[in-house]
């Protein structure tokens, strides 16, 4: 088909449509945010919490539950468990800074975004996905992308409330809190720590990045 038929087709097609007329059916296909099809999820009502575990397990993450009130125990508790020092690298989000901390032995707090030197980084992810135990974290000062991909080690926080059952359930939230306001730079989907089986199919972990992911799920 050659060029001019081409482009006759396509003037055909719009004819008597205007360049306003097409702008607008284009903004009220995006303003509806037309949902896509979703697979049946494994994750059942209530069973969220369960199932992003066992996914998260499978990915090679650990993952432990607590009451809002233990989240400082449950962090300087991994840390003690994994011999690593009491020094965390976090963003400036308003949940990290209120998390209550033990009386002793609690880590010292450094905040800003990593520059590769920082062994332990501490986050706060926007939602989780049980259909594949994935975290979403949002780029910025609150959560600086640095975080979750230079340290070592990388422990996540992650409201029970923010678990969702499928990846579009997650992008509905975040249009939702968005409100038409522009995306942040960089969205980052973590399952599990860093790996790669490039070389001769054998499974390593931290490859290109934290070679351990701590996922604290926090309940109120």
């Amino acid at each position: 088909m050659s060029r001019e038929s081409i482009l006759a087709k396509i003037r055909s097609s719009l004819a008597g449509k205007t360049g306003a007329g097409r702008e607008s059916t284009v903004a009220a296909r995006l303003a509806k945010h037309p949902a896509g099809i979703i697979p049946a999820s494994q994750a059942k009502a209530g069973g969220l919490i369960e199932h992003f575990m066992q996914k998260a397990n499978q990915a090679s993450a650990s993952v432990e539950i607590v009451q809002r009130s233990e989240t400082g125990t449950a962090i300087t508790r991994f840390l003690r468990n994994h011999n690593l020092p009491k020094q965390l690298r976090c963003g400036s989000d308003l949940r990290l800074k209120s998390i209550v901390w033990p009386k002793s032995g609690a880590p010292r707090l450094s905040t800003g975004a990593s520059d590769g030197n920082d062994l332990t980084g501490l986050s706060h992810a926007f939602a989780g996905v049980s259909e594949t135990g994935t975290l979403v974290l949002l780029s910025g000062p609150s959560n600086p992308t640095t975080i979750n991909f230079l340290p070592e080690n990388h422990i996540c926080l992650v409201e029970a409330s923010d678990l969702v059952a499928s990846y579009e359930a997650a992008w509905s939230r975040l249009r939702s809190k968005l409100k038409g306001n522009a995306l942040p730079r960089t969205i980052n989907m973590i399952t599990g720590p860093s790996r790669s089986a490039d070389i001769e199919q054998t499974l390593i972990l931290g490859a290109h990045g934290p070679v351990r992911l701590h996922v604290i799920i926090v309940k109120d």
